[in-house]
């Protein structure tokens, strides 16, 4: 008897873990502090894999201009990550006041992640994996590839980096 009930409580946390909501990921801020992905729970949130060094990293400037002009309805994140040609070396001061002095960006930036690899985040392998997402697997190609996830937290899609931040395939999503 003893058995069957420890085999139950193995089932019921495996099948609770694999039930966890998309906003029970737990991310952080450059500053280190927890963002809360549920007090986002009525907008949309655009994820952004961001480098300060990278031939796209002028798309700032638009997601600045999103984030301004949806601000309402959406929430955009920026997530330095230096996995693509090390595009990403600064720390956390130094990503802060390049974003800042350079691109004048309020939107959310995270704390420097891994989006591949055995360090994948695990926002990152929410977003990029069928069986956790329930809509589709991809990969992350490069720097500003972004994810688009809708109001009831369910992935709606993703857009490789040539894909503008103020492009049409993105802003009717939120339209």
């Amino acid at each position: 008897m003893k058995h069957i009930l420890v085999i139950i409580m193995i089932l019921t946390s495996t099948l609770s873990q694999a039930n966890e909501s998309f906003y029970d990921i737990k991310l952080n801020d450059i500053n280190g502090k927890q963002i809360d992905l549920k007090s986002f729970d009525d907008k949309y949130i655009l994820f952004v894999n961001v480098a300060s060094k990278c031939g796209f990293t002028s798309q700032y400037t638009e997601l600045e201009k999103l984030h301004q002009q949806y601000q309402n309805d959406l929430v955009v994140i920026g997530l330095p990550c230096n996995q693509f040609g090390g595009q990403e070396p600064g720390n956390a001061e130094e990503i802060k006041n390049f974003c800042s002095s350079n691109y004048g960006v309020t939107f959310i930036i995270s704390e420097k992640i891994e989006v591949k690899g055995e360090g994948m985040h695990p926002l990152y392998q929410w977003l990029t994996q069928k069986e956790l997402n329930g809509k589709t697997s991809s990969t992350v190609k490069w720097n500003f590839q972004k994810y688009i996830v809708d109001k009831n937290g369910e992935l709606l899609n993703y857009f490789y980096s040539m894909t503008g931040p103020l492009s049409n395939k993105i802003t009717s999503l939120i339209e």
